[in-house]
């Protein structure tokens, strides 16, 4: 079973700590024994060096300075740290040792005998530190001088140490673990609470918020985007039915129709020019419908299609072949316009900027007069390509300029003189604009016109 995310939070926490504290505890180990062993070769080299200069070697035999040296306490008794001393020829064959070294001898090692080094070793039961010097007369080497100091005392100091922090380690990291998962399981509630209160959110009461902590940090930061998250739902869903009602209400229009006049047909036997006209107005249902699924199928294409593939677009020789289809095709007077006396290039797609411009020329003919023209503006400003379709038509209040991308939408003016479409080229404008990362807007003056414009990302 899958532990919380409470009990991987502890876990992960003291785990890192157990390597700091681990790390922590080798460190106090590695000082304490530097330290100890410091201070008794400090010790040792002090013994070493007075003893260097009373005990000579001259052609074999022992000579000293101070006979009565050897007589001290400290090498006749056992006292808290005492000086062994032992001196051997150079095949390392004892010739004399201080009296507290009993029956036991120190250790002769040839290869540290040049390098003055101290190291431990074992003397019957007890550990002590050693140290080896030559002993020089007439530039020549005639034995060597074996010094030691007791290490009993430093090493069950350490190994004690060893064994406290052995015992310690476990301890620690139980207790930390144990802290460590009360404090995440505290540093959790809030978000418990949000997701219990996130859980109790549903279609019916989208309109429900997450309380806000009033917190700018991290749980603050994740209630003000969840409620973000929320109100976008809320939005779509909201547009989601608009545009289901919308659409339902759009083609049960044209099914009334054509339902009405085929039942008018039936009733009785007609003459031939009324079976011609019903017929036709059964035609123009069926293309209306026709219509407006067609914009609703390219409408969804459009919100189902991926990331949009950009291709290199040289504007100005595209719209204006554009324009000159489109006069033929509407036979109205379309004018195009640069503003610029050099190639524009842009990065778009290429399929869904002419579906764009093909929306925009189409309602701006529509929404004018015959004997009006419209206009194609290309340009660039401030390193930032332009294209603006400008009409001389009825306009759009501006309480609706938004409005207008709106699937189904149609303005007050449209809907009292009956315009032809669908209400749903302005919307798959907007989306196509959206995937292909172009600005829309739009400005109107009531009975004076219309100027849609498209902002192309900065050109590099």
């Amino acid at each position: 079973m899958k532990s919380s995310y409470k009990q991987r939070i502890a876990w992960r926490l003291t785990w890192v700590t157990a390597l700091i504290i681990s790390a922590v505890f080798v460190l106090i180990y590695m000082v304490a024994d530097f330290t100890l062993i410091r201070n008794i070769d400090r010790e040792l080299q002090l013994e070493t060096e007075k003893h260097k200069d009373q005990i000579f070697l001259v052609r074999g035999e022992i000579r000293f300075l101070h006979k009565d040296e050897w007589e001290e306490m400290e090498h006749t008794q056992l006292q808290l740290n005492p000086i062994f001393i032992e001196i051997v020829d150079l095949n390392g064959v004892s010739m004399d040792r201080s009296p507290n070294l009993g029956s036991q001898h120190l250790l002769f090692t040839p290869e540290k005998a040049q390098t003055q080094d101290a190291w431990t070793l074992k003397i019957g039961d007890q550990t002590v530190r050693q140290q080896q010097i030559p002993l020089i007369n007439d530039g020549q080497t005639e034995g060597y001088l074996l010094v030691a100091t007791s290490f009993q005392d430093a090493d069950e100091l350490l190994t004690n140490l060893r064994n406290v922090l052995f015992v310690l380690y476990p301890m620690i990291l139980i207790s930390l673990f144990l802290t460590m998962r009360y404090l995440a399981g505290k540093s959790m509630e809030p978000i418990l609470e949000i997701i219990s209160i996130a859980n109790q959110i549903n279609q019916k009461n989208l309109n429900e918020r997450v309380p806000d902590s009033n917190l700018n940090d991290e749980i603050g930061q994740l209630t003000h985007s969840i409620n973000r998250l929320l109100d976008r739902l809320e939005q779509a869903l909201i547009r989601e039915k608009q545009f289901t009602s919308d659409a339902s209400h759009e083609l049960r229009t044209p099914l009334s129709v054509l339902r009405g006049t085929l039942e008018v047909l039936i009733r009785k036997p007609r003459t031939a020019e009324e079976y011609q006209e019903k017929i036709q107005t059964a035609l123009k249902s069926i293309d209306k419908m026709t219509s407006i699924i067609d914009q609703l199928l390219a409408l969804a294409r459009v919100e189902s299609t991926g990331k949009l593939v950009h291709e290199e677009v040289e504007l100005i020789a595209f719209v204006e072949e554009l324009v000159d289809q489109k006069k033929l095709e509407f036979d109205r007077v379309i004018h195009f316009n640069s503003q610029v006396g050099f190639p524009i290039y842009v990065k778009t797609h290429e399929k869904s900027l002419k579906m764009i411009l093909e929306n925009l020329l189409q309602n701006a003919v529509k929404y004018s007069s015959s004997d009006t023209s419209v206009v194609v503006e290309v340009g660039m400003r401030s390193l930032e390509p332009y294209i603006q379709v400008i009409d001389q038509g009825c306009g759009i209040e501006e309480e609706n300029l938004e409005k207008i991308f709106d699937p189904f939408f149609r303005t007050q003016d449209a809907l009292q003189n009956p315009v032809p479409g669908t209400g749903l080229g302005l919307a798959i404008v907007k989306k196509l604009c959206q995937e292909s990362g172009i600005k829309i807007s739009v400005s109107s003056i009531l009975s004076r016109g219309s100027v849609f414009r498209l902002d192309f990302p900065k050109q590099s």
